[in-house]
């Protein structure tokens, strides 16, 4: 079929995979330029289809070596639609990896749930004996308890009173003002259990009592602070709450895997178009400001440009792994830099639907957007008739 994109909101519904392929290849070629990393051997990633947890993925395998266990929602194609792009992305890792002598597999399953923790568990032990690096990035709006069968649905809300600043859709330019109702209790409550630390420490400790985890073992959950902006629509609103206790679940696991020389961080990463950056209002327009002025002084990442430098640069080099006060690893030091966010903020200022376009890189915000699902990839053919059907080589 020929495929093209079609946009509900912040959702794109069909992914191509010819477009997620090249994307992936356009990673691994970056890390494969880059000096090797001397980091782990046998890597789980929990969550590894998109994002962080891909680029992470793609790290390990051609930055380290290292053998990877991906873990991930199935979304396989059928006759009426695509498959995801995280399902694309999988597929085209494990051909490279394959490809490369690396030993690769996937877990598919609802990572909230018992059973596909016991299956990659069971896994690990068959075809790793254990591993030495756990990364811990679900990115979900929606948990059930594999236990009670109750469902949870984050929101993104402020906390206490309204938040009004200004907001943009990023399909057409449009700025206008939004106004957001402040989280219930409830909400927070339930945004806490579907993006906090307990399903984190529930994995570890499973890991630990199925006899997995290698001594020194590094596991690691990603986490945001940004500017004063952002704050109350994110740090400081239903969000932030989740995200205080998922840096507190990696404190006191970082205690408890002191007995095997392990640790368990958070990371703190810039701000980046993801699918779910886009649903919250005011920050696509943040990012667009913050993308021109990030460019325009040459230090702008992606994804697989934090994961390289956390691997190159944080976590496996000599000595201690640089943390701050809250034991959290910073790789948000470029976008906070101050010159940076005082040139953000003046943007912010000026910004309207007239001048957006010239103020802001919302055109590289929109392209990055279709790029998640594999549309408006350089070198690809989009009125090429392609087979959606895909398989996962080492699927379990």
């Amino acid at each position: 079929m020929i495929i093209k994109p079609r946009t509900r909101g912040f959702i794109c519904t069909t992914s191509h995979p010819v477009g997620c392929a090249a994307q992936v290849q356009q990673q691994i070629d970056y890390v494969k330029s880059q000096p090797a990393v001397k980091g782990p051997r046998n890597v789980l990633v929990i969550g590894a289809s998109t994002g962080y947890g891909l680029s992470a993925r793609i790290v390990a395998a051609f930055g380290s070596g290292a053998n990877t266990v991906g873990v991930y929602r199935p979304s396989k194609s059928t006759q009426t639609r695509t498959a995801s792009a995280g399902w694309y992305n999988s597929a085209a890792f494990e051909k490279a990896a394959e490809e490369a002598g690396l030993k690769s597999f996937s877990v598919t399953g609802d990572a909230f749930d018992a059973d596909t923790k016991k299956r990659t568990a069971e896994l690990i032990k068959r075809e790793l004996g254990q591993v030495d690096m756990v990364i811990y990035s679900v990115a979900t709006a929606r948990k059930t308890d594999p236990a009670t069968g109750e469902v949870f649905n984050s929101v993104l809300k402020p906390i206490g009173q309204t938040y009004t600043n200004k907001t943009v859709d990023f399909h057409n330019g449009t700025v206008t003002d939004i106004s957001i109702e402040p989280a219930t209790e409830e909400e927070i409550k339930a945004t806490v259990e579907v993006m906090g630390g307990n399903d984190w420490q529930d994995w570890m400790q499973m890991l630990e009592e199925a006899g997995v985890l290698a001594d020194g073992v590094i596991t690691l959950a990603y986490s945001y602070l940004g500017p004063a902006l952002t704050q109350p629509i994110y740090r400081d609103g239903s969000i932030g709450q989740a995200k205080d206790h998922l840096e507190a679940t990696a404190r006191r696991m970082n205690d408890q895997l002191a007995a095997k020389q392990g640790h368990a961080y958070v990371v703190v990463g810039k701000a980046l178009v993801t699918q779910s950056s886009s649903a919250i209002p005011i920050v696509p327009l943040y990012i667009s400001a913050l993308y021109k002025v990030m460019k325009e002084k040459g230090i702008h990442e992606g994804t697989i440009e934090q994961m390289y430098r956390l691997f190159a640069e944080r976590l496996y080099t000599e000595g201690d792994v640089p943390v701050d006060e809250l034991n959290r690893i910073r790789i948000d030091d470029w976008e906070m830099r101050e010159d940076v966010q005082q040139e953000v903020a003046d943007i912010w200022n000026s910004v309207d639907s007239e001048n957006i376009w010239k103020l802001t890189d919302l055109e590289g915000y929109r392209r990055e957007f279709f790029q998640l699902f594999g549309f408006e990839t350089e070198g690809v053919d989009y009125e090429a008739d392609v087979n959606p059907e895909i398989e996962v080589p080492h699927q379990n």
